[in-house]
């Protein structure tokens, strides 16, 4: 059918994109080459497989960029949001998920709509005919991405990301480590404590950080050598707790490590010098993943190395870190308005090949990738979103708001907004940044009620 919309890549953004196209009345199929063509780093083959982290990151929409964004996909009707909140669980001002529930239910959902197909295979080459949104992420094969290149007349920009490790919570030991969240963040209890802290002295933190630069590492997967650049680019929001490390002994003790508003529940007086923090990883409250601790060691160094952390002496472990390539597109130059690229109009590219980094981020833009291909089958085409908007943020700056000589990977953040103009002086952050939602918020209900089409 000349109106089918095709979809390659099942992920947040195509699953997302998926979504908003069905619902708007167009058929879609979905293309997505797993389990029949695997990757190293997904484990299924179901829809929105979460490969990295479980955490949506902050669920504040007064206050943080992401929250906004939660909230923004809240409002058109968002499955990846649906499903997050249906499969959410504990960790304190955070949204994490039960990775598994989730995925496995977006996958039930998608299938289930009558509109949307699911088509296994890859598909290696950009079509010249029909509809078409790349959703492919940072995993996009080999093949495919030869096709871009070629179609583009540049190589795809290519750095690496960083993936945690996953613990047996049973294998903790809880007679040293305690649950807290930073600050007792949260309105439940259960809130209050969906961390479970590791303590470290100064001793053990010194220890730890000489074994964390000694440790055998590796640079990429074996399967991505032919392609992988040297020396490595990392994205700064993922970066590997060992490059961390090499930048200075004490940027562990102020990032992932850092041990401010935890109060050791063992030893409430002495103060951690650091503190590890493992969030929960599904539903059971069976894993815990090592909070920001990407890592590129290699599997044996990184069970001896995490071993020496208090509490996790014995702890086993469900996945280890690893690394692997992160494809991306030159969005700015390659990508109109509209999402689609410039050389060939009938294709749309949506999600972290887009330059986006992040699960929100990367369905946010599905979302809106989809509801403006579902537009353009209808005979419509939809005005801009508003730069005001997290959405409209994020889509301003990849479709030419970002400078394309240095264009790397962005998560949504207040950055990317117009600034607020400071009537009667300069305003305090919470106050301007409750200013940028508030505008958001307007803004995209706005854009919402006048875009969506009225169903017959």
């Amino acid at each position: 059918m000349s109106d089918t919309l095709h979809i390659v890549g099942g992920g947040m953004a195509g699953s997302e994109a998926a979504w908003q196209a069905a619902q708007a009345g167009i058929p879609v199929v979905i293309h997505e080459m797993r389990p029949q063509v695997g990757t190293f780093a997904h484990k299924t083959g179901d829809l929105a497989e979460m490969v990295c982290s479980n955490s949506f990151r902050s669920d504040d929409d007064e206050q943080n960029a992401v929250g906004l964004l939660h909230w923004e996909m809240r409002q058109a009707g968002g499955l990846i949001m649906e499903m997050a909140d249906r499969h959410a669980l504990p960790a304190g001002g955070a949204l994490a998920v039960d990775r598994d529930g989730f995925s496995q239910a977006v996958t039930e959902r998608l299938r289930a709509h009558p509109l949307v197909s699911v088509q296994p295979g890859e598909i290696s080459e950009l079509p010249r005919d029909g509809h078409w949104i790349f959703a492919t992420g940072p995993l996009t094969s080999t093949a495919l991405g030869q096709a871009i290149a070629a179609e583009t007349g540049a190589e795809a920009l290519a750095f690496f990301d960083a993936i945690a490790p996953i613990v047996y919570a049973e294998s903790i030991d809880m007679s040293v480590a305690w649950e807290q969240s930073r600050y007792d963040k949260g309105e439940t209890e259960e809130e209050q404590k969906a961390y479970i802290n590791c303590p470290m002295t100064k001793a053990q933190y010194e220890a730890f950080i000489d074994a964390l630069l000694a440790a055998d590492k590796t640079e990429f997967h074996e399967d991505e050598e032919s392609s992988s650049p040297d020396p490595a680019p990392y994205f700064d929001g993922c970066l590997p707790i060992e490059v961390m490390a090499e930048r200075g002994r004490e940027t562990l003790r102020h990032g992932p490590m850092k041990p401010r508003g935890l109060t050791n529940a063992h030893n409430p007086h002495e103060k951690p010098h650091a503190v590890v923090q493992l969030r929960r990883d599904n539903k059971l409250g069976t894993l815990y993943n090592i909070v920001g601790f990407q890592t590129k060691m290699r599997y044996g160094a990184q069970a001896e190395v995490f071993r020496t952390i208090p509490g996790l002496e014995d702890a086993r472990f469900a996945r280890l870190g690893g690394i692997h390539r992160n494809t991306f597109l030159n969005s700015p130059r390659l990508l109109d308005g509209q999402m689609r690229l410039r050389s060939r109009p009938n294709v749309r590219f949506a999600g972290q090949i887009t330059g986006v980094e992040g699960y929100v981020e990367s369905a946010a833009m599905g979302l809106l990738a989809g509801r403006l291909a579902a537009a353009e089958i209808t005979g419509r085409t939809l005005p801009g979103v508003p730069e005001t908007t997290a959405t409209g943020a994020l889509v301003t700056h990849i479709t030419g708001g970002a400078e394309a000589k240095t264009f790397q990977p962005m998560n949504v953040n207040f950055g990317l907004f117009p600034p607020i103009d400071a009537k009667g002086g300069r305003r305090g952050r919470k106050d301007r940044y409750k200013a940028y939602t508030d505008r958001a918020k307007h803004d995209w209900q706005f854009w919402l009620a006048t875009t969506t089409p009225v169903p017959a």
